[in-house]
C-alpha cells in the first residue's frame, strides 16, 4: 500500500497517493456552490432515497409517476448516499468526486503496468486537470460514472491482453454492461476498437480469442440486460412510465431518443422536434471549435501526434507486444468516440466530451515518456519539440477565445512552450540537467491552460441541464440550444451569480421549434426561447410551447413554469402550501416538465408529478389518467402559469401537457401563493365529470 511495487523508487507510491489526494481536495473544494446541480437528477436521487421502487426504476418522484430519460445506475450511488446521510448538495455530489478520484487511480494503474511511473502520473494529472473532467466529476449527470466505467473497461482489456486472460475480458464485459445501465448505447462506442485489438493481439489461438470475445459479449448482455428484462416484463400498470419514450418502452428509449436518434438527429419528443436541429454544426473540427475546444481539446492535438509516434516506435515489436496494444486500445477508443461526437446530428452537449478525457490523458502519458526515452535521437527529439510547440500554440488560441480571461497567461504559455520545445529539440546536446528542466517546463506549459480553466470551474457553481467548464467563450458552436457557456434555464450562461462579472458574450438560439432570439448584456447572456437583455443576466424569455418564464440572475426560471433546462425558484409560501397536509396525497402537486417539478419536490421533500417528463413532451400521464388521479384525490395542486397551446412533439407543453393544462384552467380556480400560480385540484369551480 505505502511502498508500492518491488523495485520502484521510493518516490513513486507517495507521488501516486499524493496525486489522488490532490485530486480529491481539488474536486471537493467549493463543492456545495452548485447546490443541487442538475435538479432533474437530484429529484430522482431524492425519490430513490425515499422509495426502493423509485431507486430501482430511476423514478423522478417517490410515487413513481415517470422515470428519468436514462437507466438508473448513475443515480444509485447518489441515492444511497442521500439515504445514509440525508438530502443535501454534498451528499449528492460527493459520490461523483469519488468517481473522479477512482478514474484517476484506474488510469494510473492502466498506464503504469506497461510504462513508467512518470507515464502514469502524467496521465493522471492530465485527466484531473482537464476542464470538463473538473466539471463533471463534481456534477450529478451520468457522465461521471460512464467515464469511470469506460476507463475500467480499457484497464481490464489491457490486463486480458497480457496473457489472453479470460477472467479479465469477462470483467471488461461486466464494466460495459454496467456502463450500458448508466448511459445506454454510448457505452458501446469503444467496443469495435477493443474487440479488434483483442482479436488481433491477444497471445493465443484465433479460435480461443473469438470464444473469449463471445463470452465477454454474453457478459455484457447479462450485466446490462437483466434490468431491461425486468422493466420490460414488469406490468406497465404498476411501474412508472419510461421517461423519454413515446410508447412507455425502455427499448424504444434505448434505440430511439437515446440511441440512433442521437446519430441521425431524429429524436422523437426532443426539444428540436425530432428534426436534428439546434445542436450546432457537426464536422471533423467539432472537438476543437467554439466552447467545446476549451472543454477537452487542450492536449488533443498532442494525443493524436503521440498516438502516431507510439505506433511507429513500436512497429517492430511483435504482434503480441503490450505497449503497441496499449496505444491501439487507447487510440482506437479516442478516435471512435471523437468521430461519433464530431459527426452526430442529434442532441450533443459540450460536457459529453468528458468521455474523451481518459483516452487523451493515457496517450499523452505513454507517448511523452516514450519520446523522452528516445530524446537522444534527432528525429524523436524533433517530434517531442513539435508536440510541445503545437500544444503551446493551441493553448494560446484557446485562451484567446476569452479575451479578458488572464491575458498574461496565454503569452506565458506560448513563450514557455516554445522555450521548452527548443530545449527538447537539442536535448542530446544541452546535458541531462538542462533536458530535465526543458521537460518539466514542457509539462507546466502544456497543463497551465487547462489547469486555469479547471480552477475557474472549481470556483463557480454550476446548475441546470447544460453546463460547461471554464470562462465564458464567445462564438460557441456545437453544444446545446444557444450554446450557453454556463448552463441554466433557456440555455443561458447562468447570469451574474454563476460566473465572475465583466465578461461579454452572445448566444443565439437555433432555428425551428425553439424560436430565434439573442441575449445581450454586460454579463453576457443568451436566451434560445426569446430575447433578453440586462446587466446581470435578467430578462424575459419564452420557453418552448408558449410557457413564459423569467430568466433570473442565477439562470433559473422564475414563477410557476420555470424553464426547460433548469428548475424554478420556489417561493417559501408556495412550498409551505404544498407541504400542508401532504400525507393525504400521493403527489402534493403536478407540474409540466421534470425540471419544474423537480424544484418543488426538492423544496418540499414530497413527490411532485412531472407531466410529460424532461421535455414535457412524453404522453404521461394521459388526460384521462390525470382526471382519474384528480377524482381519486391523489393530487393536491397543479402548478401553473400562463400556459400556451403547446408545442407539438417537442418542447415543454406537448400535446398531453397542453390538454391537461387547458382542462385544469377550465375546471379549477387559479390562486396566487407567494407569486406562484396554483390550482387546488380538490376545489373545482363547479361539478365536473372525471
Amino acid at each position: 500500500m505505502w511502498r508500492g511495487r518491488e523495485g520502484d523508487a521510493r518516490w513513486v507510491r507517495p507521488a501516486f497517493l499524493g496525486l489522488l489526494l490532490a485530486t480529491a481536495l481539488l474536486y471537493l473544494w467549493n463543492l456545495s456552490a452548485s447546490g443541487y446541480a442538475n435538479s432533474f437528477y437530484s429529484a430522482a436521487v431524492q425519490a430513490g432515497s425515499e422509495s426502493w421502487k423509485a431507486f430501482f426504476f430511476g423514478s423522478s418522484d417517490a410515487a413513481n409517476s415517470i422515470t428519468v430519460d436514462k437507466p438508473p445506475a448513475a443515480l444509485w450511488p447518489m441515492a444511497l448516499s442521500v439515504r445514509l446521510f440525508g438530502l443535501g448538495s454534498w451528499q449528492i455530489l460527493a459520490p461523483q468526486v469519488l468517481m473522479g478520484v477512482a478514474t484517476v487511480g484506474v488510469l494510473y494503474a492502466a498506464v503504469r503496468r506497461r510504462f513508467t511511473p512518470a507515464a502514469g502520473l502524467i496521465a493522471g494529472a492530465v485527466l484531473a486537470l482537464t476542464p470538463v473532467a473538473a466539471l463533471m466529476f463534481r456534477f450529478n449527470n451520468p457522465d461521471a460514472l460512464l467515464a469511470l466505467l469506460m476507463t475500467v473497461t480499457v484497464y481490464c482489456v489491457l490486463r486480458a491482453l497480457e496473457g489472453a486472460r479470460t477472467k479479465w475480458l469477462v470483467w471488461a464485459g461486466a464494466a460495459v454492461g454496467l456502463a450500458f445501465l448508466t448511459k445506454t448505447l454510448q457505452a458501446f462506442l469503444i467496443l469495435p476498437p477493443l474487440a479488434l485489438v483483442y482479436a488481433v493481439c491477444a497471445p493465443t489461438t484465433l479460435w480461443r480469442r473469438l470464444a473469449q470475445l463471445a463470452l465477454a459479449g454474453v457478459t455484457i448482455v447479462v450485466c446490462g440486460g437483466w434490468w431491461v428484462v425486468v422493466v420490460e416484463l414488469w406490468p406497465t400498470s404498476s411501474r412508472p412510465y419510461i421517461g423519454g419514450s413515446q410508447n412507455n418502452s425502455f427499448l424504444e428509449l434505448t434505440f430511439g431518443y437515446n440511441g440512433l436518434g442521437r446519430i441521425n438527429g431524429e429524436e422523437t419528443g426532443s426539444v428540436g422536434g425530432g428534426q436534428g436541429r439546434g445542436w450546432g454544426e457537426s464536422g471533423i473540427d467539432r472537438m476543437f471549435a467554439g466552447n467545446i475546444g476549451g472543454q477537452i481539446s487542450w492536449l488533443l492535438p498532442a494525443a493524436l501526434l503521440l498516438l502516431v509516434a507510439g505506433l511507429v516506435l513500436t512497429r517492430r515489436a511483435g504482434r503480441f507486444d503490450t505497449a503497441r496494444a496499449a496505444f491501439a486500445v487507447w487510440g482506437g477508443s479516442l478516435l471512435m468516440t471523437a468521430g461519433i461526437f464530431s459527426f452526430m446530428a442529434g442532441i450533443f452537449h459540450e460536457y459529453y466530451t468528458v468521455a474523451l478525457a481518459p483516452y487523451i490523458a493515457a496517450l499523452v502519458g505513454m507517448g511523452a515518456t516514450m519520446l523522452w526515452e528516445e530524446r537522444a535521437k534527432p528525429l524523436w527529439a524533433a517530434v517531442s519539440a513539435a508536440t510541445v510547440g503545437l500544444t503551446a500554440w493551441w493553448s494560446y488560441v484557446l485562451l484567446g477565445r476569452s479575451a479578458d480571461y488572464l491575458p498574461w497567461l496565454r503569452t506565458a504559455v506560448l513563450i514557455g512552450g516554445l522555450v521548452s520545445a527548443a530545449g527538447l529539440l537539442f536535448a542530446a546536446r544541452v546535458g541531462r540537467g538542462a533536458a530535465i528542466g526543458a521537460g518539466v517546463l514542457a509539462v507546466v506549459a502544456s497543463l497551465a491552460g487547462p489547469a486555469a480553466y479547471s480552477l475557474t470551474t472549481l470556483a463557480e457553481g454550476h446548475s441546470g441541464s447544460i453546463v460547461t467548464a471554464g470562462p465564458a467563450v464567445a462564438g460557441s458552436r456545437g453544444g446545446g440550444p444557444g450554446g450557453g457557456p454556463r448552463g441554466g434555464a433557456d440555455g443561458a450562461d447562468g447570469g451574474a451569480l454563476m460566473r465572475p462579472p465583466g465578461r461579454q458574450g452572445a448566444n443565439q438560439a437555433p432555428p425551428g421549434d425553439l424560436g430565434q432570439g439573442q441575449g445581450r448584456g454586460q454579463d453576457g447572456q443568451g436566451r434560445p426561447q426569446g430575447q433578453g437583455q440586462g446587466q446581470d443576466g435578467q430578462g424575459q424569455g419564452r420557453v418552448p410551447g408558449g410557457f413564459p418564464g423569467s430568466g433570473e440572475a442565477d439562470g433559473r426560471g422564475g414563477g410557476g413554469m420555470g424553464g426547460l433546462l433548469n428548475g424554478s425558484d420556489v417561493d417559501a409560501e408556495a412550498a409551505a402550501a404544498l407541504e400542508r397536509n401532504a400525507a393525504a396525497y400521493t403527489w402534493v402537486a403536478a407540474a409540466i416538465g421534470s425540471q419544474n417539478a423537480a424544484s418543488y419536490q426538492l423544496a418540499t421533500g414530497e413527490p411532485v408529478m412531472a407531466i410529460g417528463g424532461f421535455n414535457g413532451s412524453d404522453p404521461s400521464p394521459t388526460l384521462a389518467r390525470f382526471k382519474q388521479y384528480v377524482a381519486e384525490g391523489r393530487i393536491h395542486y397543479f402548478i401553473g402559469g400562463d400556459v400556451g397551446p403547446g408545442g407539438g412533439r417537442g418542447g415543454l407543453g406537448g400535446n398531453t401537457g397542453s390538454e391537461i393544462s387547458a382542462w385544469v384552467q377550465e375546471t379549477f380556480t387559479e390562486v396566487t401563493v407567494g407569486g406562484t400560480t396554483l390550482y387546488d385540484l380538490t376545489e373545482p369551480k363547479e361539478r365536473y365529470t372525471a
